[in-house]
C-alpha cells in the first residue's frame, strides 16, 4: 500500500479561507488501488512550515509528496517545475517574519526540480477540460520556501515530490477591487486528484515541449 501525502497551507496575509487547504483536506482518506492518502495542514510561517512537512514525512514515510499553495492571480493549477533557495518575502508570513535575501538552506543546492511527472500531470489536467500549465517559478514566499525544503528533505529518498499552486476560490476574487481569476473548488480538488492518479501510474514525465505558464 503507497501512502500519498498531501498539504495545504492555512490562511495568511490577513485572508479567511485558504484553497490550498480546502482542496487538500476535500481527499483527506481517499483511498484507491494499492494506496491511501494522508493529509497536513501547514502553518504559513517561514522555517515552522519546512519543520511540520518535514516531520510529517518523517512520520508516515510517504511515496509520494505533493505540496499545495496558494497562488493569487493565477489563472490555472500550476505544476511548479523548480524551487530556488531563496527567501524574499513581499509581504509578512503568520508570525511576522519577512526574509529578504535569505537562503534556506545554508550552503544548499541553488535549486531543486520537481521529482513529480509535470507535464503528464498537466496534460492529463487539460483533457478534462481544466485549466493547468507547468510553472517554471514558485516564487520566494513561503511556498517556495517549503517545496525546497520539502525536496532538500527527500533528496536520495526515491520519494517523488512537489508542488503545485492554485488560484483563488470565486469568492476571494468577488471581494477584492481588481477582480482576478479564479478557480471552483471542485475543479481545483479535480486538479489535485489527477496528480495523485498521474503520479501513481507514471514512471517517466512526457517529452513533450510547451506547457508553460509562468
Amino acid at each position: 500500500m503507497k501512502t500519498v501525502l498531501l498539504t495545504g497551507f492555512e490562511p495568511f496575509n490577513k485572508a479567511t479561507i485558504n484553497p490550498a487547504w480546502e482542496a487538500v483536506r476535500a481527499l483527506e482518506g481517499w483511498c484507491g488501488d494499492g494506496f491511501r492518502v494522508e493529509v497536513r495542514q501547514l502553518p504559513c510561517v517561514f522555517g515552522e512550515a519546512i519543520v511540520a512537512i518535514t516531520q510529517a514525512v518523517d512520520a508516515l514515510q510517504p511515496d509520494i509528496v505533493i505540496a499545495v499553495g496558494q497562488a493569487g492571480g493565477r489563472p490555472d493549477i500550476s505544476v511548479e517545475r523548480v524551487a530556488i533557495n531563496i527567501d524574499d518575502a513581499s509581504i509578512l508570513d503568520n508570525a511576522g517574519l519577512q526574509p529578504v535575501d535569505a537562503a534556506i538552506v545554508a550552503d544548499g543546492p541553488a535549486a531543486y526540480f520537481s521529482t513529480l511527472p509535470i507535464k503528464a500531470i498537466v496534460r492529463a489536467c487539460r483533457e478534462q477540460g481544466l485549466v493547468a500549465g507547468v510553472s517554471q517559478t514558485a516564487g520566494t514566499f513561503v511556498c517556495n520556501h517549503v517545496f525546497y525544503g520539502l525536496m532538500h528533505h527527500v533528496a536520495e529518498r526515491g520519494i517523488k515530490a512537489g508542488f503545485i499552486h492554485v488560484p483563488f476560490l470565486p469568492e476571494q476574487a468577488a471581494a477584492r477591487p481588481d477582480n482576478p481569476p479564479s478557480m471552483d473548488l471542485d475543479d481545483i480538488v479535480a486538479g489535485i486528484r489527477t496528480a495523485v492518479e498521474v503520479t501513481l501510474a507514471t514512471d517517466t514525465d512526457l517529452a513533450e515541449a510547451g506547457g508553460a505558464t509562468h
